[in-house]
């Protein structure tokens, strides 16, 4: 979908007509942004992994490319685990020289509200971004078996019920540093990975909470262009 809106770069919504991903599943996703030009990328509502059945898995491939003076905000509502699901997921995104990119990937281990918890889950997650071919940002997630388990361990997640992690891939990233740490609560930290890299990585107690906190730094990045769906 393509709202109308009053922001500089134009938008799109993206729709998962299936209400969801399960067992068998494969969405394929490939975006090119072109020269010079500006785009933000959402979603209509949380997108939802649910129970598979036995021996399948869902897949998600997305790759984004932004060309020279370019800038892509990629910014998908939360992705809730259910328990039993089976997901592999993998986003790839390639810059070319002065492209600008932002990335907000939230994660939510099960429904808070409905007490569910994650015994028995295959989660992998795979983020990779490059410039001009070189690696910039590198990040893998496995999450396989009784993951509530694993979360609960204070080395991995002391109890989170979500996560998210925010990349700004852009010249003037390190100038966003000091305004993203003070605005963090303390399950959150920030810091460069490269002069022009900030990674933010954030545990919350569920998705209420994570989300509180990351509208403000959202906000922020994209300079007050964060998309209607997110305030909803």
């Amino acid at each position: 979908m393509f709202p109308q809106n009053r922001r500089p770069d134009a938008e799109v919504i993206l729709v998962n007509t299936a209400g969801g991903i399960t067992g068998g599943d494969q969405f394929d996703l490939d975006i090119c942004v072109m020269t010079n030009a500006g785009l933000t990328l959402t979603t209509q509502a949380a997108e939802r992994a649910y129970r598979a059945q036995s021996g399948e898995i869902g897949r998600v491939t997305t790759k984004l490319s932004v060309q020279t003076g370019a800038r892509l905000n990629w910014l998908p509502q939360e992705l809730i685990l259910y328990d039993s699901c089976a997901l592999r997921r993998r986003l790839d995104i390639s810059l070319d020289e002065e492209a600008r990119f932002l990335m907000v990937e939230p994660v939510v281990f099960g429904r808070a509200a409905m007490r569910e918890d994650l015994r028995g889950v295959m989660f992998q997650d795979r983020i990779k971004i490059t410039r001009n071919g070189t690696p910039r940002y590198i990040d893998g997630l496995d999450l396989i078996g009784d993951a509530a388990a694993h979360l609960a361990s204070p080395a991995i997640a002391n109890g989170a019920g979500a996560m998210a992690s925010v990349v700004l891939v852009a010249p003037d990233a390190g100038s966003h540093l000091s305004s993203a740490r003070a605005a963090l609560p303390s399950s959150a930290g920030a810091s460069m990975l490269a002069e022009d890299v900030l990674v933010i990585r954030q545990l919350a107690s569920d998705s209420f909470e994570l989300r509180r906190s990351l509208v403000p730094i959202l906000e922020q990045l994209t300079q007050n262009n964060l998309p209607t769906s997110w305030r909803l």
